[in-house]
């Protein structure tokens, strides 16, 4: 199996079902008769540093998308003369998502963080944590209906805080849990 035609069948996978195959799918996909030969393909992958395992085995992304080159800066304030040079490349994989066994996707549904810059419609990367620390946008359950807002604490008790002064702070009446905290946020245009 040619390497650069399995790397494009696996982008063209993860594109259409947001994950990685099983190595089953991965016969089916590549037309191997045994999950042996799956394996081996992604040990190979693996090697060449395309993939990876996450903490429970499964295969995920590490570098299966080609980095974008940067090639400057521009003036969002007042125009500038602007040339054009390579200044490096970004994966987004990299870019966005630190820990990708440790987080995930969540769709913004409301207006409570557009001073924030994350507004309906956006994705944002949630990354598990142990720890939450005042000031970090979090993915949270409180009193058992789920949001997104600033963590804070008032006389020493959590609460959340929208960016958006047409609503106020939340105070938990019985529990407040953080399930992560956003890294990322990403919004497609057109």
């Amino acid at each position: 199996m040619n390497i650069e035609i399995a790397i494009s069948r696996l982008r063209k996978f993860f594109r259409a079902n947001k994950r990685l195959p099983t190595y089953s799918e991965m016969n089916r996909l590549f037309g191997f008769a045994s999950k042996k030969a799956s394996f081996s393909l992604a040990q190979k992958l693996i090697k060449l540093g395309v993939l990876e395992k996450d903490s429970y085995g499964r295969l995920i992304p590490k570098s299966l998308f080609p980095p974008l080159p940067v090639l400057g800066t521009i003036m969002a304030g007042v125009p500038s003369d602007a040339e054009e040079q390579l200044l490096g490349s970004v994966s987004f994989d990299d870019f966005l998502v630190r820990h990708p066994d440790k987080s995930y996707l969540l769709k913004v549904s409301g207006d409570s963080m557009i001073d924030a810059g994350i507004n309906p419609g956006d994705f944002v990367v949630i990354e598990k944590r142990n720890e939450t620390k005042e000031g970090d946008i979090v993915a949270a359950q409180i009193d058992g209906e789920f949001t997104l807002k600033y963590f804070q604490k008032e006389n020493g008790k959590a609460c959340l805080v929208p960016a958006n002064k047409k609503y106020s702070p939340f105070y938990p009446q019985n529990e407040l849990s953080v399930f992560g905290v956003v890294v990322s946020v990403v919004r497609k245009y057109n």
